[in-house]
């Protein structure tokens, strides 16, 4: 049964309506061949830029939905709940849209905007390193300014859609003034003296490409600053914050798809002739899965809520991160648990919902981070 949802307007109503058809008709279905062949579903995000799907919390002037957050994250959690690699995708995308606009000039966003949102280009969001994951403010890829051009070196790790995306969005050092060194950098990824690696051999998502970026001596137009000098680390912790609760709401489309799989299971699947929901066991196992999710929901929309009302929500983000990647592993957990054996198989999507769900506990900042980040908003009062 699809999700009840409340939702503000008659138009957002409609755009999950969408949403829902696209999911059914062209997500569903395809998902299970995409993952176990590795194949990358590039011709589907251009279907979600052509649908309005690709820049819902962004402007109109640009293409964009200019929709709240609030509706954003439900799209994406429908999206999720069909095809995770495609729901993360859209997630990362937005994501690498954020500093172009919210912090790049009227010219920067004119030009090339509409074609992000719009679906024609794909981008990657280019912050970790291998030695600055969770520490950010430790990146050493540099960009030397030289005349009207930065002379971009280093390498970065973990990137999602790395070799598949037509631009990333790079935080480089431009100086050794510590966190205050950091600069961000609209990279197009046909630029000379950038290559990405061979895909990483990943335990799930594996239809979702990711990669280390090298930069060689790769030559960037100074036009693609984003912001000032310096500006990078702000600029990359500001979407964080809204990317994980774009996370948080993928993590909860997963696990509401795990929890649908099970109950349905559930409800067919007798012994001791009867089906095996009526049995108390497996069916406060159910209840609490469904808690569960239920309760992960109302975290990323609380802080969905929050940034729509132009409110402090970093804390909130945290929060939902936390509460809804740790929920996704333990449903979908107990989905496998739920069908037995034939859960432990690819005749079933649960083993493959278990796999996917362990990364959302670790990419956009890991849970330990965010429990240390929540630590510090206690500590501050």
């Amino acid at each position: 049964m699809p999700v009840e949802r409340l939702l503000p307007t008659p138009e957002a109503t409609d755009l999950l309506a969408l949403t829902r058809d696209i999911a059914r008709d062209e997500l569903a279905g395809a998902a299970a061949e995409g993952e176990a062949t590795g194949t990358f579903p590039r011709e589907v995000f251009r279907l979600l830029g052509k649908s309005g799907l690709l820049g819902l919390p962004y402007p109109e002037e640009h293409g964009g939905g200019e929709q709240p957050y609030e509706v954003y994250l439900q799209v994406l959690e429908e999206i999720s709940s069909a095809w995770m690699t495609v729901g993360v995708g859209l997630s990362v995308h937005t994501m690498s849209c954020f500093p172009l606009a919210h912090f790049g000039t009227d010219e920067q966003r004119d030009r090339w905007l509409p074609d992000m949102i719009g679906g024609r280009t794909l981008g990657g969001y280019a912050l970790s390193e291998a030695h600055a994951g969770s520490d950010a403010a430790a990146l050493s890829t540099r960009a030397v300014r030289e005349g009207d051009e930065y002379t971009v070196n280093g390498t970065k790790s973990w990137i999602t859609h790395g070799g598949v995306a037509d631009f990333y969005t790079l935080m480089a050092r431009t100086s050794d003034d510590g966190p205050r060194g950091i600069s961000c950098l609209l990279v197009d990824s046909s630029t000379p003296g950038l290559s990405a690696a061979p895909p990483e051999h990943k335990m799930g998502l594996t239809g979702s490409p990711t990669t280390e970026l090298r930069f060689e001596g790769a030559r960037v137009g100074a036009d693609r600053l984003v912001g000032a000098e310096g500006d990078g680390l702000k600029i990359a912790l500001a979407a964080l914050d809204s990317g994980r609760l774009g996370i948080a709401a993928c993590a909860v489309g997963l696990a509401q798809a795990a929890l649908d799989l099970a109950v349905d299971y559930a409800r067919q699947r007798e012994q001791f002739g009867r089906p095996i929901i009526e049995f108390q066991g497996l069916e406060f196992l159910l209840a609490d899965m469904a808690a569960a999710v239920h309760s992960a929901r109302a975290t990323y929309l609380d802080g969905a809520r929050r940034r729509d009302a132009g409110l402090p929500f970093g804390l909130h983000a945290s929060v939902a991160k936390l509460v809804a990647t740790d929920a996704a592993m333990k449903v979908t957990t107990d989905a496998v648990q739920v069908l037995g054996g034939v859960g432990y198989t690819r005749d079933f999507p649960a083993e493959r919902y278990m796999r996917e769900a362990k990364v959302l506990q670790i990419f956009e900042g890991t849970n330990q981070i965010q429990r240390m980040l929540i630590g510090r908003h206690l500590a501050k009062g």
